[in-house]
């Protein structure tokens, strides 16, 4: 059951029915480069369920989440920094995250 899970979340990931990915966009370094091309893709998309910043957003934490202990703390970092660059793409506010630093 393990490895169906395990397969499932990547054929999730791979595979979106809500949207397309960019190949690799969650390997990218830049955090604005990830949150560009999740915009990109949740704008593009004609079957998310949800508005673009919400399919977005989404499909990063279900990454981060999925992901687990597997991150490193340099890729983790990275990835919750595209979280708050996606919501300044967005003009959604700060994060609490930012707001403490």
């Amino acid at each position: 059951m393990a490895n169906d899970k395990g397969r499932w979340s990547g054929e999730v990931t791979a595979h979106s029915n809500a949207l397309d990915l960019e190949k690799d966009v969650f390997r990218l370094d830049d955090p604005k480069k990830i949150a560009a091309s999740l915009k990109r893709s949740a704008r593009s998309s004609t079957r998310r369920k949800a508005d673009p910043f919400r399919s977005a957003m989404s499909m990063l934490t279900f990454y981060i989440n999925r992901a687990g202990k597997n991150l490193s703390s340099k890729r983790k970092k990275k990835l919750e920094a595209a979280k708050d660059e996606l919501r300044a793409q967005f003009r959604r506010g700060h994060s609490p995250r930012q707001a403490r630093e």
